[in-house]
């Protein structure tokens, strides 16, 4: 009796636990998208929250490539400066990983 009881409620805390994670994975992935679509927005305001939401995410090569076309298409000086710094630390971060620096490797 005790022994069932233990394992039901592990079970109801697991299936909880996923539950909260699947809905938490939706939120982001829907936080995410919203702040792309704005980084377009006509409000200034809007693209420049984009821009720190973005700035706050892990490098990709898409967010990068999204980010050189909005650095094309902005025309306010200020955001199109932040997002210049962005796309450049992004690169970088990029070029990190997939070349890492290692030791030298040349033996005297």
């Amino acid at each position: 009796m005790r022994r069932s009881s233990i394992l039901r409620t592990t079970g109801i805390v697991l299936i909880s636990l996923g539950a909260v994670s699947a809905v938490g994975a939706l939120v982001v992935r829907d936080q995410f998208s919203r702040h792309r679509r704005n980084l377009f927005s006509p409000r200034a305001l809007k693209r420049f929250a984009a821009l720190g939401y973005i700035a706050g995410v892990p490098a990709t090569v898409e967010l990068v490539q999204m980010l050189r076309d909005y650095c094309t298409w902005e025309q306010n000086t200020i955001l199109r400066k932040r997002s210049q710094q962005i796309v450049a630390r992004m690169e970088r971060h990029l070029e990190q990983q997939a070349f890492p620096a290692g030791p030298a490797g040349i033996a005297g």
